[in-house]
């Protein structure tokens, strides 16, 4: 089953120096009905103006992905850790026992960006830090994996998360269909560009669950970048 949640339903905060669409409640933005999808908790589909970001801030017990879509992130952690991410890439912080980071645009140009949040499937873990960049060739078969902390994944040279989770993303191009299996449940996002998913239409910004489908079938409308999150249902803590 395939359940559409358009761009245009999202919830919205618009802060002058970051304008952030949220899929799930987050923040200001609460809706009962939108609570998160199995471990994964949060996504934000934030625009972060030139010059502007997020300052130091803590986190703990958490897995907190980025996939950057234009421009790029810096991050700087209290691990010591500085790191420029840039478009198509993913950097990954497993939070942990606690951590602090901030977050900037030190680019010429606003950047967009996915943050994706997914409980840890175990508590107190060391904090770590990492980013990981990609082709950017439109594929074909199959997306790329991007990040996983399934066993099966452990040398495919992915990020790692402490979870039974996996995203993969990248481009395609128009009339390309690929097909992605699907090991639990898959959140969709649709970067840029339209699709159909299993007969059913993304467009640009739209974000869509899937259960009990364990095969998606993806033919490009338009020239396409997508993302998809496969994640467990929530588990005991």
């Amino acid at each position: 089953m395939l359940t559409l949640y358009p761009y245009e339903t999202l919830g919205h905060a618009d802060h002058g120096w970051l304008d952030a669409r949220h899929h799930f409640s987050f923040a200001m933005y609460h809706n009962p009905k939108r609570l998160g999808f199995g471990e994964l908790i949060v996504i934000n589909d934030d625009k972060v103006t030139a010059g502007r970001g997020f300052g130091t801030h803590p986190h703990d017990n958490m897995e907190i992905i980025t996939y950057v879509r234009k421009g790029a992130i810096t991050h700087k952690d209290s691990m010591g850790n500085v790191g420029r991410t840039a478009a198509g890439d993913i950097q990954v912080m497993s939070a942990g026992t606690g951590v602090f980071h901030s977050e900037y645009n030190l680019e010429n140009e606003d950047t967009t960006l996915y943050q994706i949040w997914i409980r840890p499937d175990k508590r107190g873990v060391q904090p770590r830090w990492e980013a990981k960049a990609f082709p950017k060739v439109p594929v074909e078969g199959v997306l790329p994996l991007l990040v996983s902390g399934r066993s099966e994944h452990k040398d495919s040279g992915a990020a790692f998360i402490h979870q039974d989770a996996a995203i993969y993303g990248g481009n395609i191009k128009a009339a390309t269909t690929i097909t992605q299996a699907v090991k639990h449940q898959a959140y969709i996002l649709a970067s840029l560009g339209s699709f159909t998913v299993n007969g059913e239409t993304l467009k640009q910004g739209d974000g869509a669950e899937i259960v009990g489908e364990p095969v998606l079938t993806i033919t490009a409308l338009t020239d396409a970048e997508i993302l998809i999150i496969d994640t467990p249902a929530i588990t005991q803590h």
